[in-house]
């Protein structure tokens, strides 16, 4: 086996990723934090606000493309701030004019500013309007295992329900609609907002996640790089541990871990 070689590669829109953790780009201090995060974590793909990010729009301002090249990341333009499907066609087709043609994104389309949650029905709009377009979407929903199934029978190269509330660092507060989904899909499933902590994030990959996707865990806490790391190593615990295939849980287990022929005075 080659030193460098995956072999249990994440595959989004037909490209292998050797990292199961996805990092945005928000909420940083500057540009320079931004950075250190993201090479912390190991991601690959790193995730972008198109309406709250300077990645060319403005010529004038310093860009995110210094700090976090798309030579050496998937770079993942997002609708964070879009409320109707149009908005957020409209965003992404902006996001593939900067990007010189640049077609994997990620749709979220919010249904109130206060929580934050999806607006499935323009979500499933929007989908429709990009997939047509030749976008390879990935698409933050709600834990709903319907409409999850219907946004990989639309098109979308990933389904991204969240855990809890965007920002809101609860967790997982649905595991079993997030093992339904999982079950059922034949696309990747990526954990997509309220991971908080790194035992969140190794539960969702415990769960049999494909990936992980988070920001406001990283960049709001104390140490943000320190974070990263921390993300990075519960990502691939996580996902070792899945593969393990953990043991059985039981109330009780009159199986001692060790065997009990050949002890003193047993015959």
């Amino acid at each position: 086996m080659k030193p460098n070689e995956n072999l249990d590669p994440l595959i989004i829109g037909g490209k292998s990723y050797s990292s199961r953790l996805l990092i945005g780009t928000g909420k940083y201090r500057d540009f320079a934090e931004t950075k250190a995060a993201v090479e912390a974590s190991g991601a690959q793909i790193v995730t972008v606000a198109i309406r709250r990010t300077n990645i060319g729009q403005n010529p004038n301002e310093p860009s995110l493309l210094e700090a976090i090249p798309p030579s050496r990341y998937t770079l993942l333009p997002n609708t964070a701030g879009c409320y109707t499907a149009d908005d957020a066609v409209r965003t992404l087709r902006l996001a593939r004019e900067l990007l010189d043609g640049h077609d994997l994104v990620k749709l979220e389309v919010l249904g109130d500013p206060k929580t934050l949650y999806p607006n499935v029905v323009d979500t499933l709009a929007a989908a429709k309007t990009l997939v047509k377009d030749g976008f390879k979407v990935m698409v933050y929903t709600s834990d709903d295992p319907i409409i999850a199934k219907q946004l990989e029978e639309i098109g979308c190269v990933a389904v991204m329900p969240l855990a809890s509330l965007i920002g809101s660092g609860m967790g997982i507060l649905n595991p079993w609609n997030l093992q339904i989904i999982i079950e059922n899909a034949k696309v990747p499933v990526v954990v997509d907002a309220g991971v908080g902590t790194a035992s969140d994030a190794a539960i969702a990959m415990e769960l049999g996640c494909d990936a992980v996707l988070m920001n406001t865990a990283v960049a709001t806490a104390k140490d943000p790089v320190l974070m990263a790391s921390a993300m990075k190593k519960a990502v691939e615990a996580g996902r070792e541990a899945w593969r393990a295939g953990r043991m059985p849980k039981k109330l009780y287990s009159a199986a001692p871990s060790s065997p009990t022929s050949g002890m003193i005075g047993k015959n």
